[in-house]
């Protein structure tokens, strides 16, 4: 799959502007969005303007056509705020959005990616079940044929932007596995899909404003040009490839919320005193800023040559996994971290290093979990020395 640059001349002006936008605009009201557990229509409204729904699909389906690269520079100034902000449009340029990208037919990309681009539509990634997260190997939802169309049965579990999405690309097992056969399929099936049913919106720990919630299918009936790329085989491809793509983007939002954190505890221990002397001139609070600092250092420099080497073709197995478990682990503590510089003011439900407490500790689960991307990492490099130069 491959992906065309936007100029550096344009993506510089494309990133100034989301970076205004996410530090004069939402960062004053993540406290508002935290408390209605909704992202205002005023704030949606300019990142559809903005061209933030399709940032990552191609010009040519009118989104901004931005390349991994590019992509991971404005995930980390996404992650600077709220992440529930990114989550709103981030199925339509990530998981969901790129399975159609590189595996609809032309058609399909025809009938929803610029719709996806300009905010029209929401589509989301219904991929994890009860019983299949981050291994898809072990779906259970299925597709049967039946004459020209498709019959789905099943249920998907924590899907994100659920309760918003005009379209859901669903993965389910159309055969048996067998050896490089995983028998899964990918399917695009309308909202209002007689027999699709969204269940109630998730309480979760954190990221409120982000939307998750069931789906079940109970005899959805589409017809056989749901099938994405005409082919059952494409299925399993367009998972792992989106999942991989997915996880330097994440690993980039971890990046950009860590950096948040660490630029609160400086703030805060610039600025706040304990018996009279600045807590900044502690060298035990001096040591967590370091580790904070070196954490986010680390974890820009692992994304960029991530994405680097996803878009040469170079890697793009290992390196996504590595930059996902290290970046996301990385703002787990960098947050906690955080926490600890502030002390009991921490501890407060609107102090923001309180919320970024939360809202990273899903970053360790969703796309894939830390474990997983353990498992890739030493099976991946094992198979590589057993194959040989």
């Amino acid at each position: 799959m491959s992906e065309t640059q936007v100029s550096g001349e344009d993506f510089d002006f494309i990133r100034r502007q989301v970076r205004d936008f996410v530090r004069t605009k939402v960062v004053p009201r993540e406290t508002e969005i935290m408390r209605a557990d909704r992202i205002p229509d005023d704030l949606r409204t300019a990142a559809a303007d903005m061209g933030l729904f399709g940032y990552a699909i191609p010009a040519e389906w009118n989104g901004l056509g931005l390349d991994l690269v590019q992509d991971v520079e404005l995930a980390m100034e996404l992650g600077y705020t709220t992440l529930s902000l990114r989550s709103m449009f981030g199925t339509n340029n990530g998981i969901a959005g790129q399975v159609l990208v590189g595996f609809g037919t032309d058609e399909q990309k025809k009938q929803w990616l610029a719709r996806m681009a300009a905010g029209e539509v929401v589509a989301s990634f219904a991929l994890t079940e009860p019983g299949a997260g981050s291994n898809p190997a072990g779906l259970r939802t299925r597709a049967v044929r039946d004459g020209d169309d498709w019959v789905i049965d099943g249920h998907k579990q924590f899907i994100t932007n659920a309760p918003v999405a005009g379209l859901f690309v669903v993965f389910a097992r159309t055969a048996e596995p067998r050896p490089k056969n995983p028998g899964i399929a990918v399917f695009l099936v309308p909202a209002g899909t007689p027999g699709l049913t969204v269940g109630p919106k998730d309480a979760k720990m954190g990221q409120e404003g982000a939307w998750t919630a069931d789906v079940t299918l109970d005899g959805v009936r589409v017809p056989a040009d749901a099938l994405v790329g005409g082919d059952e085989a494409a299925g399993y491809r367009a998972a792992m490839t989106s999942l991989a793509r997915g996880r330097v983007h994440i690993a980039a939002l971890a990046v950009g919320t860590a950096q948040r954190a660490l630029d609160e505890s400086v703030a805060y221990a610039a600025t706040t005193t304990q018996g009279g002397t600045r807590i900044g001139d502690f060298q035990l609070v001096q040591a967590m800023l370091a580790d904070q600092q070196a954490g986010v250092l680390a974890g820009r420099a692992m994304v960029r040559e991530a994405a680097r080497a996803y878009v040469s073709g170079e890697d793009r197995r290992i390196a996504p996994s590595a930059a996902k478990l290290f970046c996301t682990e990385m703002a787990g503590k960098v947050a906690d971290l955080a926490v600890q510089v502030h002390g009991g003011a921490g501890y407060m439900r609107d102090i923001p290093v309180e919320r970024i407490y939360r809202d990273v500790r899903l970053l360790r689960l969703y796309e894939g979990t830390s474990e997983i991307q353990r498992l890739i990492i030493g099976g991946g490099l094992v198979r590589q020395a057993v194959a040989g130069p």
